[in-house]
């Protein structure tokens, strides 16, 4: 526990310091812990230490943390690709989606999201580098996909997320982000509900922040290595 607390303390401060470096408003990058295919203990020691949103690719088990994790008042986000035959499980169960990127599947989470709960979160993937094995709307497609979740009442456009393809040089990460970033500022300007732009991951967040990441998702930053 003092490791993880030592890590976290760590990882706020160089944050914030990355704010003040490239010139961004205090406080104005948020964490995701990216906590798939980690327990719900480690979860759980993660709150105790502030942290309050994680992100998960498998609706399964996300389901049973959230379980284990009920007394806790946690915000959960998805980030996994989407099959129409979780759709439900998403809409009733999860603050934040992050990886819609098809109309079929935002109109199945607006019909599916209860009444009774708040709208539904969502930021819309773009696939930057046009990877056929990743999720993802194409750049010239966002649009038209973003005023379709603008119209769905149980919904709420927060704003983009992408995963670009892997890449060690920073210059060509900070390129890569700022074809999101000037596209996400645009769309800002028309859907005032879009405050979000989920970019950046434990090898490429310096990259992502410098280019105007308001959420960066970690997991092997905080947690280390995923288990198998």
């Amino acid at each position: 526990m003092t490791d993880l607390a030592e890590k976290i303390s760590a990882l706020n401060e160089e944050i914030r310091g990355l704010e003040r470096k490239f010139g961004r408003e205090p406080d104005s990058v948020a964490l995701l812990a990216v906590s798939k295919r980690h327990s719900a203990d480690k979860i759980r020691d993660l709150a105790a230490l502030g942290v309050r949103n994680y992100g998960e690719n498998y609706l399964q088990e996300a389901l049973e943390k959230q379980a284990t994790l009920g007394d806790l008042s946690l915000n959960w986000h998805f980030i996994g690709p989407i099959q129409s035959n979780k759709t439900r499980g998403i809409a009733e169960n999860f603050d934040w989606v992050q990886s819609v990127d098809r109309e079929k599947i935002a109109i199945r989470l607006n019909d599916q999201r209860p009444e009774d709960m708040d709208p539904l979160n969502i930021c819309v993937q773009v696939n930057l580098s046009q990877e056929e094995s990743k999720s993802g709307v194409e750049l010239d497609n966002c649009v038209a996909l973003c005023e379709a979740v603008s119209k769905l009442p149980r919904l709420r456009l927060r704003g983009l997320m992408a995963i670009p393809a892997p890449e060690t040089d920073f210059e060509l990460q900070r390129q890569c982000f700022r074809e999101l970033a000037t596209l996400y500022r645009k769309l800002a300007d028309t859907y005032t509900s879009m405050d979000t732009l989920s970019m950046g991951m434990s090898n490429d967040y310096i990259a992502a922040i410098a280019e105007g990441a308001t959420m960066v998702r970690l997991g092997t930053a905080l947690f280390g290595p995923r288990p198998a």
